[in-house]
């Protein structure tokens, strides 16, 4: 494909990926209403973003990702995971291979953690007690294909988790409507108080954990909104030696095809 071929130099350098990203984290407002967060714009560049679209890869290579308000009736998910290490996508295809293991490589590189430790500094440090450049992290990248009729309730996100951020992948601006939306509480007159991150093309949001804040959702789409595609990073609390070790067991199993059931 020309397009694959004129940018790839820039596939060609996961650094200049992650760079951007990272400028792009940087340079993003933070947001302190209902909590604190980034609604980040032009994450990728133009040409890499096409490619990202375009060389989507099939269905074939995600697996189910269970969980309650993501079930359908005959106990089927509508939300399809797939993870995305470098090492995990050798076998996509070479148009897609060429796309994805730069930017699998940008997403867990330690420039754009570090951009999203200093973004969320101040709640970072309040939660863990300690300057954040001290605080140990591990990102877990996926990509997420939710299928028409997808939704989840109101939650804040469990506490082994830092950092959560969801960047979005339509093909255009039609699906601007299904973005998550974020509360001020989970019940009550809270819950209806909200504000939504449009899902629009190479945008996306972050925002630190916290279990009495960080209360967001997602609203059923249904046949008319299509699949809601998107890239979801979580930097998970590594503390612990015991916890990172875990957790650097939990990738190498994927490798031979075993998959968390959550």
């Amino acid at each position: 494909m020309q397009m694959l071929a004129d940018s790839a130099a820039t596939f060609d350098r996961p650094e200049t990926i992650a760079q951007r990203l990272a400028s792009v984290v940087d340079r993003s407002p933070l947001r302190q209403h209902p909590f604190d967060h980034v609604y980040m714009e032009e994450l990728f560049a133009p040409d890499v973003y096409r490619a990202l679209v375009t060389q989507l890869p099939a269905a074939s290579h995600s697996h189910q990702l269970v969980h309650r308000d993501a079930l359908r009736p005959d106990g089927s998910s509508t939300r399809l995971r797939m993870y995305l290490y470098p090492e995990l996508l050798r076998e996509l295809p070479d148009d897609a291979r060429k796309v994805w293991v730069p930017v699998a490589e940008a997403l867990c590189a330690p420039e754009l953690e570090l951009a999203f430790k200093l973004k969320f500094s101040s709640a970072l440090e309040q939660r863990f007690k300690k300057p954040v450049d001290q605080i140990r992290l591990y990102p877990i990248p996926i990509l997420l294909r939710d299928a028409p009729g997808y939704r989840i309730g109101i939650h804040a996100d469990v506490p082994s988790k830092a950092i959560t951020v969801q960047f979005y992948l339509p093909p255009d601006e039609s699906q601007r409507r299904i973005g998550t939306i974020f509360h001020d509480g989970r019940d009550g007159d809270a819950a209806d108080r909200t504000r939504q991150m449009p899902f629009m093309p190479s945008t996306g949001y972050a925002f630190p954990v916290s279990g009495t804040k960080s209360w967001h959702s997602a609203a059923q789409t249904t046949e008319s909104d299509g699949e809601r595609v998107s890239i979801m990073l979580t930097y998970y609390v590594a503390e612990e030696p015991l916890r990172l070790l875990k957790l650097r067991l939990r990738r190498s199993a994927l490798r031979f095809g075993i998959h968390p059931k959550g």
